[in-house]
């Protein structure tokens, strides 16, 4: 299915690849600008995907790839939310509706996609650090002349490693062009003292001798208007004269020329499907539909902050996506937002735990995986109890390989202190977000899926009724003669709606184990003992995962039994629905159904 423009001149359809467009006249521009925004918002007005960024960087997109010899020269989107315009314009229009479906278009910039996509990217603040080892090496190499540019965002500069790369860039003589899309907001709003900076600098309340930028040894311009074309176009062929690091600072509005994504900026990040006319959102019905596991952390914590004072909520940039905003909005003092900044964030819930706070750290289990270090040496080592909720773990969908959480069991096991917990449904995430808060004597990291849990009437049944829940115990969820299934976390649904197909046969029994580490070994030495046969599943790679550590705990203590490992295998799982992507993986119902029929 192809989206076609019904404008009297389509220029946008005679563009296939940036040589195309560079063969317009720069009036001409003005109009492609208009075409490629009504395209993308025809497109994921019914494929859904990630709207506001691209709208926001339109004329830039269209000025960089007219300006620059793409792809000799080399363009780094910060993150990619932003790259869709970039995609249309570089051979990739007319498969464009594919965009995040299994087979298709991927979400974000992906090499070996497109040699136009210059470095593959899905979190943040990398681009000048891409940048610069792209601009060092063609320096090493003799070519002087190729340009080298990073386009990031006003939130992701703030992240540390953003910081480092200005830090080198502005000792070297790199051919490096930085600039800054400036629209306040990442999915969320913008926060901390850069932004206020910048905002002083747009507002021209700065003086020019308190250039951050500067001080940093790049050739600053700026701020000037992300929006009109003549404007960028003279601004860029002026900077590619110019040797050496470089920064430019535009300002931009993130969702330009849709009214309703301007104005709500935070819903429309990714809105789902939408009319593509009017803007408005297609609402589906929520009435009888189980909680997303977020909105259950979320509520919780704020029922349990506001009967313990010690409790407090850190996020890194995603206040919405965590529903961390809750506590937000009525516990303020007790309840932030630190920016793309996880190591800080993990180093701030571990200074806090030191005084006797009691920490709940929200971080996406994607992203944690930035802060490795800061949980091994800040958290583990001095074993403070911080309470990590670990958002999105397991397989996201459609943001594919980047944002999977399919790592935290594994990279989480190998370390001491660690407790890992994987509520099964939303009542045993209460009880465990409610028991962390009762006082651990050690950190734990709670892993819960992206999307809405098993319990339609999980608020009126639970919500303030908490139960504690025994550390390192898992429980039996259905008996059996021949054959144990082990399953950790939501995944567990998978299985039970698998048995349940077959009408639970007597000879599969089935077990929930929340906890990863510590195991239950007294119930595991029963089951080991019992069944000749045992099936582990996860929702995480399987190398080093929870089915290693049945394995390993089966081969030390000399229980010679077959054991079958299910989870991801030692790949990285490409972008489609989550249901496709538990398939590929052999651990969706549909599998699991065939796989008991044989037992």
């Amino acid at each position: 299915m192809l989206f076609i423009l019904t404008m009297k001149s389509n220029l946008l359809s005679g563009i296939y690849n940036p040589a195309d467009l560079r063969l317009l006249k720069e009036e001409q521009l003005a109009q492609v600008a208009q075409e490629l925004r009504q395209f993308i918002i025809d497109v994921v007005s019914v494929k859904e995907g990630h709207l506001g960024a691209s709208l926001g960087v339109i004329e830039l997109t269209i000025a960089l790839h007219y300006v620059f010899n793409t792809p000799e020269d080399l363009l780094v989107w910060d993150v990619g939310h932003q790259a869709y315009g970039h995609k249309i314009l570089t051979e990739r229009r007319e498969n464009f509706h594919t965009n995040r479906q299994l087979g298709g278009v991927a979400g974000f910039p992906k090499r070996d996609e497109s040699v136009y996509d210059a470095f593959g990217v899905g979190h943040s603040s990398t681009s000048i650090s891409a940048t610069l080892g792209m601009a060092i090496a063609s320096k090493l190499k003799g070519d002087f002349d190729k340009e080298h540019i990073a386009v990031i965002g006003d939130a992701s500069i703030a992240s540390g490693m953003a910081f480092e790369g200005l830090n080198h860039a502005g000792v070297t003589d790199a051919n490096i062009l930085v600039i800054l899309n400036d629209n306040a907001i990442g999915i969320d709003p913008s926060v901390g003292a850069l932004k206020k900076y910048l905002t002083a600098v747009k507002n021209g309340k700065n003086p020019k001798q308190n250039n951050i930028i500067k001080s940093l040894n790049f050739d600053y311009s700026g701020p000037i208007d992300g929006h009109d074309i003549p404007l960028l176009i003279k601004e860029l062929n002026r900077l590619k004269k110019i040797k050496g690091p470089k920064f430019l600072h535009i300002v931009t509005t993130k969702g330009k020329g849709l009214q309703q994504a301007e104005e709500n900026q935070v819903k429309y990040h990714a809105p789902g499907k939408f009319d593509a006319s009017t803007g408005e959102i297609h609402l589906k019905s929520e009435e009888n539909l189980p909680p997303k596991f977020q909105d259950v952390f979320g509520l919780t914590i704020l029922d349990l902050a506001k009967k313990n004072q010690k409790i407090i909520g850190i996020t890194p940039a995603m206040p919405s996506g965590s529903s961390l905003k809750f506590m937000m909005d009525e516990l303020p003092e007790r309840a932030f937002d630190v920016g793309i900044a996880e190591q800080h964030a993990v180093t701030l819930a571990a200074g806090m735990a030191t005084q006797g706070m009691i920490v709940y750290c929200n971080i996406y289990s994607t992203f944690l995986q930035r802060a490795y270090d800061q949980v091994i040496h800040d958290v583990a080592i001095q074993n403070l109890p911080v309470i990590f909720c670990l958002d999105r773990a397991g397989l996201v969908g459609e943001d594919g390989a980047t944002h999977h959480g399919v790592f935290d069991i594994a990279y989480l096991r190998a370390i001491p202190n660690m407790i890992i917990y994987a509520p099964i449904n939303e009542i045993a995430l209460q009880n465990i977000l409610y028991t962390a808060q009762l006082g651990l004597n050690h950190p734990i990291a709670i892993r819960y899926p992206r999307g809405r849990g098993v319990l339609p009437n999980w608020r009126t049944e639970n919500f303030g009724h908490y139960k504690p829940v025994s550390i390192g115990k898992a429980n039996c969820l259905k008996s059996g003669t021949k054959t144990a299934v082990l399953s950790t976390g939501a995944i567990g649904n998978n299985v039970i709606a698998a048995l349940n197909q077959l009408g639970n046969p007597e000879t599969i029994a089935h077990y929930d184990f929340p906890f990863i580490k510590p195991l239950d070994n007294d119930l595991l030495d029963k089951i080991l003992a019992s069944f000749d046969y045992i099936i582990t599943i996860e929702e995480g790679t399987k190398i080093g995962g929870f089915g290693s550590a049945v394995l390993e705990y089966a081969t030390a203590n000399s229980f010679a039994k077959k054991i079958e490992i299910l989870g991801i295998p030692d790949i990285f799982i490409e972008h489609g629905t989550v249901i496709e992507q538990q398939h590929f993986c052999k651990i969706d119902v549909k599998n699991l159904v065939n796989l008991f029929k044989k037992l």
